[in-house]
């Protein structure tokens, strides 16, 4: 084989292993993160990853630090000890890449009700910097995808839950994000709301190849096929596929698991 040939094989090789580099970066990685409040120690040596294009579920109950491993990842807090990477990009030295990646969907509510629909969106639009051309024909056609193109000059606060719901997530994706983060979003909803906004995110995952992380208290909301992490009191006991989770606690389903797992009572919904 001459030089040249050995170059093009070289070069085709570099390539390959490049494309697959690039395929394993995790959309979100979680590594070695703990995280106090004083003395009371919310996580500890949490690590995890949320693969690209996927549907991963953080299950744990009220109090297991779900909500502050939210806070982290979004930089409302600061990192005590860990990693936090998003797509290859680390949070504390390259914020900026980072969270440019990133919608997040937080428990509490966060839309101006005395803002309009579109309003709302137009506003969130110009804090990431987008035109007000470009974020108007984006708004368009996400309202239209959430069913509320026809109630976008309306005000926020005459909006049932469910439709406040999916537009905070339409809010969330009007930067193109590649990774979505939902912190308990369809607390305080009816069982269709819930449905619909379940899935509407799934829709995003199979469509837009978006990588979500769903963290919820919720079992029904879980799907057999799905990717699992279980954390309670602060710790991570459990992560995988639902049905390798369910076989390796020896139980017959997720809520057997669970209950296995961390000596919780029962979780609500039907187990997958």
């Amino acid at each position: 084989m001459g030089y040249h040939d050995r170059a093009m094989t070289i070069t085709a090789e570099t390539s390959v292993e490049l494309n697959r580099s690039r395929a394993e970066i995790a959309a979100l990685s979680i590594a070695g993160v703990s995280h106090s409040y004083g003395a009371r120690r919310a996580l500890v040596d949490v690590s995890f990853a949320v693969a690209p294009a996927s549907f991963t579920a953080l299950l744990g109950l009220n109090g297991a630090g779900k909500s502050t491993l939210f806070s982290l990842i979004t930089r409302l807090f600061g990192i005590q000890a860990g990693r936090i990477g998003i797509f290859g990009h680390d949070i504390n030295r390259e914020s900026g890449e980072a969270l440019r990646l990133l919608g997040v969907v937080f428990q509490p509510r966060t839309l101006d009700l005395d803002l309009s629909v579109k309003q709302n969106l137009l506003y969130h639009a110009a804090l990431h910097g987008i035109g007000r051309r470009d974020a108007s024909e984006r708004c368009e056609a996400l309202l239209s995808r959430i069913g509320l193109a026809e109630r976008a000059a309306s005000k926020v606060r005459d909006l049932s839950g469910g439709q406040m719901r999916r537009l905070e997530i339409a809010r969330a994706l009007l930067h193109r994000p590649r990774l979505l983060l939902l912190d308990e979003p369809t607390v305080g909803l009816d069982i269709k709301a819930r449905a619909d906004i379940l899935a509407h995110v799934r829709e995003l995952v199979s469509e837009q190849r978006i990588g979500v992380l769903w963290a919820t208290h919720l079992i029904d909301e879980i799907s057999a096929d799905d990717d699992l992490v279980i954390l309670h009191q602060g710790k991570l006991l459990a992560q995988g596929r639902v049905a390798d989770v369910i076989a390796r606690a020896g139980a017959n389903d997720l809520n057997g698991a669970f209950m296995r797992l961390t000596n919780a009572p029962a979780l609500e919904g039907d187990a997958p």
